[in-house]
């Protein structure tokens, strides 16, 4: 679970609400109105915008932004230097000793390659097929919630239009005055709810999330490779900090 996800949305929700109970009641923010014409309408626009699949996928995608187990970096370089010495004394086969303890469905399938005799360059290939697919998925789900951020504020506008149009024709009954302008205020409110506090940073996060998960794919990738190709541990070691910051890096040999 991704602390920072639910306490951001917690906190962001949490002190709006707070905020607004101190000069009002809460029920003065909910309008059924607007939220058909805000919720309906950015939904209907997103499905205009992309097919009903891609939405679905996207949903599960948006996922990671609450439900992620982060592979660092350091850790997947340790591994991989541990398993590259135990390549060279024992032979590529011993490798299938450590594949019970890989719980990263991607890793386990390079070693699984490796194992069964891959050439380096194919291994690379194929895998570096998988890490482009992987990434347009992560980045037709980021793409899909940033419509929404879009779409959102714009339906928002459409009925603040409509809302000011129905208390315009009106304006000889005062007590339809009130209604409309709630439906035009607060489609505006929330069209900028659905997109500052919930599409837009969920976009973001699922954009982190995808560079991560590629960075751990990339160093597996050119580790197998280095592996089967019996590179020196050392060497191999020094090309896959290139990928992480100085001060992250930490070397398997002291």
């Amino acid at each position: 679970m991704d602390l920072a996800t639910i306490v951001g949305l917690i906190a962001a929700f949490g002190l709006m609400i707070t905020a607004i109970m101190q000069g009002s009641s809460l029920l003065v923010f909910v309008d059924i109105a607007a939220l058909t014409i805000v919720i309906g309408g950015t939904f209907g626009t997103v499905l205009v915008h992309f097919p009903f699949s891609d939405i679905l996928g996207a949903v599960k995608v948006a996922g990671k932004a609450f439900r992620y187990k982060a592979h660092a970096p350091t850790d997947t370089i340790s591994r991989l230097i541990t398993y590259a010495g135990k390549a060279r004394k024992e032979g590529i086969l011993s490798l299938q000793a450590v594949m019970n303890d890989i719980d990263d469905e991607f890793f386990l399938k390079g070693l699984q390659m490796a194992v069964d005799g891959q050439e380096p360059e194919a291994l690379k290939e194929m895998l570096e097929r998988e890490i482009e697919y992987v990434m347009e998925r992560h980045d037709k789900g980021a793409e899909i919630f940033s419509t929404f951020a879009a779409y959102s504020p714009a339906m928002g506008m459409i009925g603040t239009l409509i809302g000011l149009v129905q208390m315009l024709q009106t304006m000889d009954d005062p007590s339809t005055i009130g209604p409309a302008m709630a439906v035009a205020l607060l489609t505006t409110f929330y069209g900028a709810i659905i997109a500052n506090i919930i599409a837009n940073p969920i976009a973001g996060k699922l954009k982190l999330r995808s560079a991560s998960e590629v960075l751990n794919k990339t160093l597996v990738t050119e580790g197998m490779k280095a592996i089967l190709e019996g590179e020196n541990p050392r060497l191999m070691e020094q090309r896959l900090h290139a990928f992480v910051a100085p001060k992250e890096r930490r070397s398997n040999f002291g």
